[in-house]
């Protein structure tokens, strides 16, 4: 396809390192038609205001906890661990409207866009009204989303989780879970709504919500109406130690190793957190081609522990982040919590290099999250490569992080260096997207948190 419009870097990431001089052009459908290195700009070129790099996927969100964050930073009383937070947080997931999840949905885009984010993989379980009763339109909870990523334009991968019970040996669900009950066929049937509807940058995948929300005749017929589609399957797995020794009591085996001796992983599958597994279940995930998910700001604020990312790296395992609760909303502080989570554990410097191939930690981890987020998403390419979309980022050699540093030092700066967001612009399918939330957006943003949090 012909370009529609041609960029120029004079300095981009491309394949693993920095390219000089490079052409960039984007084609009628907003994805990268070309990519050509070590030519001058031609005169009809636009040229980009500082060095290049890919923009990241978001492979995990939970947007509504936008509404939350920094509402769960107390203990009065007792133990407080993930669990306590859970059902606070349900106060929240039974309350909020569809009306009320656009607005904070749209406020959150809206910084991750800001935090170097063009797309976002939504873990979608909230999915019918807090008193049981149908929305006119089942995914009027999933529209809303859809709706928000349009209005400040970021990219949006829709998993509506299949969640039908509350532990491994529960029947059902909790009172305060209702709202979240979806079986395989109705995900699979809102899967194929969402993805029929055609909407600019939205697609869809399948998710499960894990193993103690999911039966293992749930997964199998999921898996059976997924079939051979070519799409996205996540699953929260391995957060915490108590699920592991509840999978443990219930199947006698962990739930990584559940999963793989199910035959059940393939590279379409996506396993968020895997926070606790053991090196036979990295080898197990490694053999069948899935990624994993992993959200470090979040784990650290649950006090969910440390993934062990010397040997998912080791084994190939494709690898991204996400957001999750969030508790924080750009990719930066993500990725230097990869490596420093590590530094803390190990009390060794950089961890995730591999000296003799990438000494760079933040090179490394960054060209992980690059092509794991890909996968996650449900695309076949993602970065400064022809056929993936047209987003990036363009780097602002003037803020304090970058001033002064050599060409080769840039992307460690932004990931061990910088404080906030260190960019002058992110583009999306070819455009340059404003990145900062309209008042609009932040006004409605806080209307609707005084409405949520009015009887609180």
């Amino acid at each position: 396809m012909a370009a529609l419009k041609r960029l120029h870097a004079a300095l981009a990431w491309v394949d693993g390192r920095w390219q000089r001089d490079v052409l960039l052009s984007v084609d009628a459908n907003g994805c990268w038609s070309d990519i050509t290195v070590n030519l001058p700009a031609p005169a009809d070129a636009e040229k980009l205001g500082g060095p290049v790099i890919p923009s990241l996927v978001n492979a995990h969100s939970h947007a509504f906890q936008r509404a939350f964050v920094g509402l769960a930073e107390r203990r009065e009383a007792g133990q407080d661990d993930f669990w306590s937070w859970r059902d606070r947080m349900y106060a929240l997931a039974l309350r909020i409207s569809p009306q009320q999840l656009h607005a904070v949905a749209s406020q959150l885009y809206a910084e991750m866009l800001r935090g170097g984010y063009t797309q976002v993989c939504e873990f979608h379980y909230l999915h019918h009204p807090a008193q049981g009763q149908a929305f006119d339109d089942e995914l009027d909870m999933a529209w809303a989303l859809a709706s928000a990523a349009e209005e400040v334009g970021i990219g949006l991968t829709l998993l509506p989780v299949v969640y039908t019970r509350s532990g491994f040996a529960a029947d059902g669900l909790r009172p305060d879970q209702h709202r979240f009950a979806a079986d395989a066929d109705w995900v699979w049937r809102s899967s194929q709504r969402i993805m029929a509807a055609g909407l600019p940058r939205v697609n869809a995948g399948v998710a499960l919500h894990s193993l103690r929300g999911a039966s293992p005749q749930d997964i199998a017929r999921l898996r059976d109406l997924v079939g051979a589609a070519d799409l996205p399957v996540h699953i929260h797995v391995a957060e915490q130690t108590a699920e592991v020794s509840d999978c443990l009591q219930a199947t006698g085996r962990r739930p990584i190793q559940w999963l793989a001796d199910e035959g059940h992983l393939d590279p379409r599958w996506q396993l968020v957190h895997a926070t606790h597994a053991e090196p036979a279940e990295i080898e197990a995930v490694a053999r069948s081609g899935a990624g994993v998910v992993i959200c470090p700001g979040t784990e650290a604020n649950l006090g969910d522990g440390l993934a062990d990312l010397p040997r998912w790296l080791a084994g190939g395992v494709p690898l991204t982040v996400g957001s999750d609760s969030q508790v924080t909303r750009g990719w930066v502080e993500e990725v230097r919590w990869l490596e420093y989570g590590q530094r803390l554990v190990l009390r060794q410097r950089n961890v995730a290099s591999a000296p003799g191939s990438q000494p760079s930690s933040a090179a490394r981890l960054f060209d992980a999250a690059v092509h794991g987020g890909a996968r996650a998403a449900g695309f076949t390419a993602w970065g400064l490569t022809p056929g993936a979309r047209a987003d990036c980022l363009v780097l602002n050699r003037e803020a304090d992080a970058l001033r002064g540093l050599p060409d080769e030092a840039l992307l460690d700066a932004v990931v061990f260096g910088s404080n906030g967001s260190p960019w002058q612009s992110v583009w999306v399918a070819g455009r340059a997207r404003p990145w900062r939330a309209p008042t609009r957006v932040g006004d409605a943003f806080e209307a609707a948190m005084r409405e949520i949090w009015a009887t609180n």
